[in-house]
């Protein structure tokens, strides 16, 4: 019986890459670098903001001070403007909706930087009550480790075999089988179906009402 759902949030509850794009592109013109184009960041993002602006930046240019200072412009203007061009999902409120009137729990396992998961979540998602969100912290490794999936086990009790994982990239599905909980890859977000089958998804859901039939299936 499914007690837990782990979600993601990049491209799995948020379709928040435009505010990213947007974000780092601001911060690489005010250096003089070149931008992208926002679909290039659906494979940018994923490994955390360090990782992101190392990819936007020009391999030549990557040294441990300029990444600093990139990323500090990013920061300052992503956490002004997050809210700009991302929006949930379809279906995704709804889903959320049907989880808590299940008595299902929900929480989420981000790369992000744990300030912006935290202010995301509770700008978009006011009306649901998680039981963890938990970001890219200090000291905690980010996914594929799954440090935080086990954070979230531990903060919720739950155990291994009641949970589903829910994420649209190879390092969400890696996450879900390195802490041994059933892998659910998302095709509505940043990468392709592919991409979650060749990582070892469980099961992959084109619609967020399909993990409700899923759960249905198993009460």
């Amino acid at each position: 019986m499914i007690q837990l759902v782990i979600f993601d949030l990049d491209g799995t509850l948020l379709n928040s890459v435009a505010d990213l794009g947007q974000a780092t592109n601001v911060a690489l013109k005010m250096h003089g670098l070149p931008t992208h184009e926002l679909d290039c960041y659906k494979y940018f993002v994923g490994n955390g903001i360090s990782k992101l602006i190392e990819r936007a930046v020009p391999e030549e240019k990557r040294t441990e001070s300029f990444l600093a200072e990139v990323k500090t412009d990013f920061m300052n203007y992503y956490m002004e403007h997050k809210t700009k061009l991302t929006k949930p999902y379809d279906g995704i409120p709804e889903l959320l909706t049907y989880l808590q009137s299940e008595g299902i729990k929900i929480a989420v396992a981000s790369n992000k930087f744990t300030a912006g998961t935290q202010a995301l979540i509770s700008h978009y998602f006011k009306q649901f009550n998680f039981a963890a969100v938990l970001g890219q912290r200090e000291g905690i490794p980010i996914k594929p480790n799954p440090a935080i999936v086990n954070e979230i086990l531990s903060v919720t009790g739950v155990d291994k075999k009641d949970v589903f994982y829910l994420g649209d990239t190879s390092i969400d599905m890696q996450t879900a089988k390195n802490a041994g909980i059933f892998a659910v890859g998302v095709s509505w977000g940043f990468r392709t179906k592919q991409e979650l089958l060749d990582n070892s998804a469980d099961l992959i859901i084109d619609h967020p009402s399909e993990l409700i039939i899923q759960i249905k299936k198993l009460r």
